[in-house]
């Protein structure tokens, strides 16, 4: 699942929650990829080695894979979301990393921070918010929808601990 609790800090009993989105292609995947394709647009090349079709062909080739390469690398630019939510005997604080480098946090008072699971109407299917003084900011959008829903129940019971 990405997203994982650490163990509670038993001198300062606070406990933190990071969550991620999934990669599910990793750096090794994408070389090995990026190289497999570049084999599997080669292979028509054989046949017009040595002719002028050769030249002809090879533009569209490089540009078909540098778009890939391209997609791909955005995409995983655009997954290095980071969220953490700490909590500690008295506050929740919330802290959300965007792949550009922006950082937005938000602090509640632990005893009235809530989480509500919204099935419809979000942005998202079964979307995860908090809300406390008088804020509400989503947690774990990336997340699939069932993980969300686990997402909702793992905050009821650890936020139901300060109360």
């Amino acid at each position: 699942m990405p997203y994982a609790w650490t163990d509670p800090d038993p001198d300062s009993e606070t406990e933190e929650l990071r969550l991620w989105p999934h990669q599910s292609l990793q750096p090794r995947g994408f070389v090995l990829f990026i190289g497999a394709t570049m084999v599997m647009f080669l292979f028509p090349l054989f046949a017009v080695l040595g002719t002028v079709i050769l030249w002809a062909l090879l533009p569209f080739l490089l540009v078909a894979v540098a778009g890939i390469w391209f997609a791909l690398n955005r995409n995983r630019r655009d997954k290095q979301v980071l969220e953490v939510l700490t909590l500690s005997r008295d506050r929740a604080h919330l802290l959300r990393r965007d792949p550009d480098g922006r950082e937005r946090e938000w602090e509640y008072n632990r005893y009235w921070t809530q989480p509500h699971l919204y099935p419809t109407g979000g942005p998202v299917p079964c979307y995860v918010t908090l809300t406390g003084g008088g804020r509400e900011v989503e947690i774990g959008a990336f997340l699939s929808e069932e993980e969300r829903k686990a997402l909702h129940r793992d905050l009821l019971v650890r936020l139901q601990r300060a109360a």
